[in-house]
């Protein structure tokens, strides 16, 4: 497997540019127009709510299908409420804020914490968004001492309307007058906002060997930034193929919005770019195929009873393909040939992933995109620790193996030749 240069560091600047999913669309933009995607001729991008982003290149000659990778820019957080503070008994200021995501809660306690987000100003008569980070550490979310609660290692069940509500200042302090100079507009500008927490802690590298990664929002950004920097070192589109990377919004809320996998923002912009080359999008979809790369469970080394013992993924032993009975994920016997293909042109290992049986998985967008675009689709990811916790954990060499497949996968094309019979070029 050929590595790329000093993708890791790529990858921290991408997590750490990547606050919220707007922060995240933004970072992708900035990539895109830096590899000359504002020209004509070089590539082309849209976004949707500034969450959500979709890119491609046009080959040279007629289109016979689409190679598309996608992923999402969420990543379970705190969303704060429209009224954003309350007082407190003892003169404090505490932060009014809801889940988003299924999260791992403890895990939120006693960190730096900060917001990030966007607002929406009236500038001109027009109504606009602004993206605001506020880069200090602002907030945190107080535990409760181990005296006043002696069995706080016994277990805790929190409630998020009591236990999870941040610590933000001293009664009489104004949150929003801090957002405001954050973004470099006025208190009274602001009409509204979608603000969350983030955590302020750096993303690093660790290990005997530096062999780990650990960063907050590594599902999924781990993947978009790996899908989209192969998508950008796949520079020559393979004849006859549009190579397409995507990114959507709202995955960890189930992606039933019109910037979510859910919505028809895929398969519109694939029936818009068909039509333009004089195409038929419906005789472009048996030559077409979806790789969705949303990361998978690694093989817990305090806890491997919670696998699967002989369908297991482990950290820095390749990318994970993923199945599911329930059809949770949109692998079969086909995608998951297909793809597996791709990765043995590329030389990078693939691992398989399957639930324990009698433990429910979560679900990915890969099986809903499918819904609404009728081509082959694989549901892939690289193996992950602590998933939906603030701080996660993966392997640098999981991460280099996507970033080579993913060149080699949008550099590639599958060719249908009968229902049931695929050719990978």
């Amino acid at each position: 497997m050929k590595k790329q240069e000093d993708p890791i560091n790529g990858l921290l600047d991408f997590l750490s540019e990547g606050k919220t999913p707007f922060h995240a669309v933004a970072a992708c933009e900035k990539r895109l127009t830096d590899a000359g995607f504002s020209q004509a001729g070089k590539g082309y991008y849209v976004t949707r709510n500034r969450s959500s982003i979709l890119a491609f290149r046009m080959p040279a000659g007629e289109i016979r299908g689409f190679m598309i990778a996608a992923s999402h820019t969420d990543s379970p957080t705190f969303r704060i409420k429209h009224e954003p503070t309350s007082a407190t008994q003892g003169g404090l200021l505490r932060l009014n804020v809801e889940g988003y995501g299924g999260m791992l809660y403890s895990t939120w306690f006693d960190r730096p914490l900060s917001v990030a987000g966007r607002l929406t100003v009236k500038e001109g008569g027009a109504i606009v968004t602004k993206l605001v980070s506020v880069d200090r550490d602002l907030l945190v979310i107080p535990s409760v001492a181990i005296h006043l609660n002696r069995k706080a290692n016994e277990g805790i069940a929190y409630n998020p309307a009591t236990d999870l509500q941040p610590l933000v200042g001293s009664d009489g302090g104004d949150l929003l007058a801090v957002v405001a100079d954050a973004a470099g507009v006025k208190r009274e500008e602001i009409l509204s906002f979608d603000l969350s927490l983030y955590d302020r802690t750096p993303g690093s590298t660790f290990g005997l060997a530096n062999e780990f990664v650990s960063s907050p929002r590594l599902d999924d950004l781990e993947c978009v930034s790996g899908t989209l920097a192969g998508f950008l070192a796949a520079k020559t589109p393979k004849a006859g193929t549009v190579p397409l990377f995507c990114a959507f919004d709202n995955e960890e809320t189930g992606s039933r919005t019109r910037q979510g996998a859910d919505s028809d923002f895929l398969a519109s912009a694939i029936a818009r770019i068909a039509r333009a080359a004089g195409e038929d999008p419906e005789t472009l979809y048996p030559s077409s195929f979806l790789a969705s790369a949303d990361n998978a469970h690694a093989r817990h080394p305090n806890h491997p009873e919670l696998s699967d013992g002989e369908n297991a993924p482990d950290l820095n032993r390749g990318i994970v393909i993923k199945h599911a009975a329930s059809q949770k994920y949109a692998t079969d016997a086909i995608s998951g040939a297909i793809f597996s293909e791709i990765c043995r042109l590329a030389d990078v290992p693939v691992q398989h992933f399957h639930n324990r049986s009698d433990i429910p998985g979560g679900s990915t967008l890969g099986n809903i995109s499918a819904a609404h675009l009728p081509v082959n689709s694989v549901d892939i990811g690289l193996p992950q620790l602590a998933m939906h916790s603030a701080y996660e954990t993966a392997g640098v060499r999981d991460y280099e193996a996507l970033l080579v497949s993913m060149t080699r996968f949008f550099s590639s094309k599958v060719v249908c030749d009968a229902d049931g019979t695929y050719r990978v070029e």
